[in-house]
């Protein structure tokens, strides 16, 4: 059985790696939780698993909880009351919990860093669904693996499909845990993308684009900001920025697939061209098991796939001009050093100023180009934590500016005209 913390228990990886361990009870235990705003939920997420330690992202809200836990109804009372923590610090002790043997990494965003790399010090084992750790810390990160011994394993479905394969290959030892580095005979990288929201939308028609159309997916669940990250293929270009730390290719060697149909879910190609791919339905539960359960496979009841109940699978190379986001991220990634953590945040920012309907849907990689070019004369090629800290900081900071100043420019209105 293993132990495994869950940071981020309340979102959309986080709900389902608790389903996984409710599914799979003889499999994997819960020690620790951590969470945002929605007490509602994580009280009964304490009721179900009974963790040992809960974290909450704003100490405010410590005191609340710990009230409303105890008025629970002594019938639906958890086995053992979890310590509580708040804040940063506290996030950073419920991410290093001594007991867990696996930190599943749920929280959305660049605030998942921290306690990321927090427990990479502690020597933990981390399932990364949280894009941002390596985007934005890769130089940072990669050196903690090393000194404490740490293992990442993808848990969100391109990576994990790649590390799927790899596990495959006749250098399936140097595949499996090789961050950084590339494997040997390992030529080419293809992600596949769903194109989002809008892969049947014009250029044209992308002007009149609404928060709610960007904001549904056709074939995954996943949080409002991911899928706007999809809408753009932001979320494509972070992959790609992330599989080059996670398996060490360079970015000519990485490439983007759009498959609408979402089965497929990445191809490795070989030196005798040799191309191995992962299939599977497009649920995120799948990766999430595997990196739970890696180096082992559990046995699941779940729905088998089935070729002919598809039909047909298809696939084209994205249209640069309608995904300008995409490039900015081969940009970013090509320059390395802070400028991915400028490349993120800016991101990250935009989407929420889009989310709140302050810019337009065609705004998102203006004002991420315009931050990025002004990042260019104080690029750090060699970053420490405090310096990925502080562009990413300037970068949001600057965002809101641009917003602030250039309201009319960015609007809605303004540019769906």
């Amino acid at each position: 059985m293993k132990a495994i913390s869950v940071l981020g228990s309340t979102g959309s990886i986080g709900t389902q790696t608790l389903q996984i361990a409710e599914e799979f009870p003889e499999q994997f235990k819960v020690v620790s939780l951590t969470a945002g705003r929605n007490l509602t939920l994580l009280i009964e997420q304490i009721k179900k698993h009974s963790p040992e330690v809960v974290a909450l992202a704003e100490e405010c809200l410590v005191q609340e909880l710990q009230e409303r836990l105890d008025n629970i109804n002594p019938s639906e009372k958890p086995k053992k009351f979890p310590k509580l923590f708040g804040g940063p610090e506290g996030l950073n002790i419920a991410a290093s919990w001594d007991h867990s043997d696996l930190v599943v990494t749920g929280i959305v965003g660049c605030a998942g860093l921290l306690p990321t790399l927090a427990a990479i010090k502690a020597g933990k084992d981390i399932a990364l669904a949280n894009k941002e750790t390596l985007i934005a810390a890769g130089p940072v990160v990669l050196p903690e693996l090393k000194k404490s011994g740490s293992r990442l394993l993808p848990a969100d479905s391109e990576h994990s499909a790649i590390f799927q394969c790899l596990q495959g290959t006749p250098w399936a030892e140097n595949a499996r845990l090789s961050t950084g580095v590339p494997t040997p005979g390992l030529r080419n990288i293809q992600l596949t993308a769903s194109g989002g929201a809008f892969r049947d939308w014009s250029i044209d028609e992308l002007r009149n684009a609404s928060v709610k159309d960007a904001t549904s997916h056709p074939n995954w669940s996943m949080g409002k900001k991911i899928t706007v990250d999809s809408a753009t293929l932001m979320n494509k270009g972070l992959e790609v920025i992330e599989a080059h730390y996670l398996f060490g290719l360079n970015y000519n060697h990485i490439e983007i697939v759009i498959h609408p149909q979402s089965i497929i879910h990445s191809m490795i190609e070989l030196g005798d061209s040799s191309v191995l791919a992962q299939m599977g339905w497009p649920d995120m539960k799948l990766p999430i098991l595997y990196a739970m359960s890696w180096p082992n496979r559990i046995e699941t009841p779940w729905k088998r796939l089935s070729l002919p109940e598809i039909g047909s699978l298809t696939f084209k190379s994205p249209d640069t001009a309608k995904y300008p986001c995409m490039e900015l991220a081969y940009s970013a990634g090509r320059s390395g050093g802070t400028m991915p953590a400028v490349l993120n945040a800016a991101n990250e920012e935009a989407v929420a100023q889009f989310l709140k309907e302050k810019i337009h849907f065609l705004s998102i990689p203006k004002i991420i180009e315009s931050v990025c070019e002004q990042h260019k004369n104080d690029l750090n090629q060699n970053p420490k934590l405090n310096d990925v800290i502080a562009v990413d900081e300037w970068a949001r900071r600057v965002v809101r500016e641009n917003v602030l100043t250039n309201a009319n420019r960015y609007s809605m209105a303004n540019t769906a005209e």
